[in-house]
């Protein structure tokens, strides 16, 4: 049975623990940053922050023994990663989890740490890159290109030929047009329609979709 580890302790983690138990893993220790978070799961201690983290890495006996993943959502693409690269300096396998209810083609590329979570479809020629979430029953069409960091979000579709710069989060049931491309760090809100590219940290939302600020803006 694979032993896996996962950073993050909220909603997320709970998807991401019932999944690995669905594939056959097991979930052996949860980490998370903040200090008032609580175990999601009975008989699984939490610990806090990196200094929790290095007190369990430092009893147990072979790091590669075990997996890690991330279950942080949203637009904390960033995060993701840099955990993601924490657990390989540590020795830890970053592994990428794939519901079995999903469709994804033979010809996907995907990296490492991502998760593809039930009803979801990837279709023919699409890459993901490392760190990224594509959620319950979103689409992402053929040769799409997906950078480091993405969230799809629930019910999202990506109607083929886009490229999603790194860290972008594409809200929930939002879809986009063909052959569009949406920058890096952009945010598309939930049922947003997008008819035109996205610039870089550009915040999208309606239908059709329209940029209403920038992220970083107040």
């Amino acid at each position: 049975m694979r032993k896996f580890v996962i950073w993050g302790s909220s909603g997320h983690a709970k998807v991401v623990s019932e999944l690995v138990n669905l594939i056959g893993g097991q979930v052996v220790a949860l980490f998370d940053n903040d200090r008032s978070a609580r175990s999601i799961l009975s008989g699984v201690e939490l610990r806090h922050g990196w200094d929790g983290f290095i007190e369990w890495r430092n009893i147990i006996n072979d790091p590669s023994d075990y997996s890690g993943i991330v279950a942080i959502g949203g637009a904390r693409g960033r995060d993701r990663l840099c955990i993601q690269k924490d657990f390989e300096n540590a020795e830890i396998n970053v592994s990428s989890i794939i519901h079995p209810g999903s469709i994804v083609s033979s010809s996907v590329r995907i990296g490492k740490g991502c998760q593809v979570l039930a009803n979801a479809t990837v279709a023919a020629d699409v890459g993901v890159g490392d760190a990224c979430i594509i959620n319950h029953g979103s689409v992402v069409d053929h040769e799409t290109q997906i950078d480091d960091g993405v969230h799809i979000g629930p019910g999202a579709v990506l109607c083929g030929c886009i490229n999603v710069g790194a860290f972008a989060f594409i809200g929930a049931g939002s879809v986009v047009l063909p052959r569009l491309s949406i920058g890096s760090g952009a945010i598309i809100g939930a049922g947003s329609v997008v008819t035109k590219d996205v610039p870089p940290r550009a915040v999208v939302a309606g239908n059709p979709g329209r940029i209403i600020k920038f992220t970083g803006e107040k």
